[in-house]
């Protein structure tokens, strides 16, 4: 009985943590999204931000970068910036992110080995970096719910293919329920829930009744 609840108390090296992983943005802008037709673009949006909220609850790093910003796809996200005012943001000419010095020293410099990556296009520009970061020894988590391909064929493509070189498909609710695991966590437990409410949808519409019903501590 004690050895079974020993092997039952110990987490797997798998989980995402605060303390283990990075999260990376990689080209949400304006002429990315005009091009992306995998799937509803506001909802990418909504799980974007739901992500960025999710990483700054948890203070887990952050590399936010864009491509030919200024001379092709805009800026990045407004409502993604929002939540990191103060974050400087890695603009690049490469398709692949990793091909960039400044992107990949930033990366670096979290001092994570597991990377939680999403980004506009899934096959160009999330896959890229990807595939870089898995040949040089990194964990890559893809959030699939927060990145676009032009097609449905090409995101889901991408998507095989990355998890064909070792890459774990997530979603950003995922993220961000494993970053909290408990409950008791009573630090994290209120900020969580406001983002679940902001962005989970159905979720967060079913944590508001139970708080209003039940009251403000019922459980997520």
């Amino acid at each position: 009985m004690t050895d079974i609840a020993k092997v039952t108390a110990a987490p797997s090296p798998d989980l995402l943590t605060p303390d283990n992983c990075a999260v990376l943005f990689v080209d949400h802008q304006p002429q990315m999204f005009f091009g992306t037709g995998s799937g509803d673009r506001t909802a990418i949006i909504n799980s974007t931000v739901g992500l960025a909220k999710a990483a700054k609850t948890f203070d887990v790093p952050v590399v936010l970068s864009t491509v030919a910003a200024e001379s092709f796809s805009g800026p990045i996200l407004p409502q993604l910036a929002d939540v990191f005012p103060d974050q400087k943001i890695v603009d690049r000419t490469s398709m692949n992110a990793w091909e960039d010095a400044a992107f990949v020293e930033a990366v670096k410099a979290t001092g994570r080995k597991k990377i939680v990556i999403a980004g506009l296009w899934t096959e160009v520009c999330v896959v890229l970096p990807a595939l870089s970061a898995l040949t040089q020894g990194y964990e890559v988590y893809v959030v699939t719910d927060a990145s676009g391909g032009v097609s449905p064929q090409a995101h889901e493509h991408a998507v095989q293919r990355m998890i064909q070189a070792g890459a774990v498909p997530v979603t950003w609710l995922q993220v961000l329920l494993e970053l909290q695991r408990d409950w008791a966590r009573t630090e994290t437990y209120v900020p969580v829930t406001e983002v679940v409410k902001q962005h989970g949808g159905a979720y967060g519409l079913g944590l508001v009744y139970a708080q209003a019903v039940i009251g403000a501590d019922a459980v997520g």
